[in-house]
């Protein structure tokens, strides 16, 4: 008996041989590496496809933007303009007054094209130097905003008063209300300055040219207050920007 049960033990305890040993290992490992690659090309495609998706979404979403913010610049340009000659605070040629909006027709594009690049160049101003403007969003704020820079404009062209400097600096006041009231940033204050800045300066180029006139230029060749009108109409472009960017998800933060 005793033999018989040390065969039994020998038997039940005899280890494996060295390949089977050896191929086990390797090919769970073999088996391992290869749903590894298989995973990593699923998720690397499905990251592509993503990113793809992504990018053809932001890409759809800025020329929507851009072309809402033109139309916008292309409304109040028409508007702005028609009300200045109006009150014969710009002049056009006889010849060129014989059609309705052909005295002005490079006028609306023009103010388009620039409403468009302020109004995405703000919010992109806003990441960049990682501020995200917060104050008063929501879209009640905007159009009190583009009504207070219609009733500057207004006031551009209404008020009696004699003395242009005390014009421009009551212009100046109202335009630096708005920004206080419906801004309050740096990166408004500045792209308003900048865009007041360079229109300006085009608009300047445009009358030394003969395009138009100013009545009683008194800066150069036009009125002092139009940097005002320029800088208060860039804030309140930048603005709808902003709220376009944004797409009224966030909630309005009114400190």
């Amino acid at each position: 008996m005793s033999s018989l049960e040390e065969q039994c033990w020998s038997c039940s305890c005899t280890p494996q041989s060295e390949g089977e040993q050896s191929s086990s290992p390797s090919s769970a490992t073999n088996w391992w590496a290869s749903k590894g690659e298989e995973m990593m090309s699923i998720i690397t495609s499905v990251l592509s496809s993503a990113y793809g998706s992504l990018h053809r979404h932001r890409t759809f979403n800025l020329i929507r933007r851009g072309l809402v913010l033109f139309a916008v610049g292309v409304i109040l340009a028409l508007v702005l303009n028609l009300l200045q000659i109006q009150r014969n605070v710009t002049l056009f040629p006889e010849e060129v007054m014989t059609t309705l909006f052909s005295s002005a027709w490079w006028i609306p594009p023009c103010c388009g094209t620039g409403a468009a690049v302020v109004g995405l160049l703000y919010p992109c101003i806003d990441r960049h130097l990682g501020e995200p403007h917060k104050f008063k969003r929501e879209w009640a704020s905007v159009m009190r905003c583009i009504a207070v820079f219609v009733g500057i404009n207004h006031a551009s062209v209404k008020l009696d008063i004699d003395n242009s400097v005390q014009l421009s600096l009551t212009l100046a006041a109202l335009s630096l209300g708005l920004w206080w009231t419906f801004d309050r940033s740096r990166s408004g204050f500045g792209l308003g300055v900048t865009t007041a800045f360079l229109a300006t300066v085009f608009t300047q180029l445009l009358v030394y040219n003969g395009v138009y006139q100013y009545t009683s230029p008194d800066f150069l060749y036009v009125r002092s207050w139009l940097p005002c009108i320029f800088f208060s109409g860039g804030v309140t472009v930048g603005n709808i920007g902003r709220q376009l960017a944004m797409g009224g998800i966030e909630k309005p933060h009114n400190d």
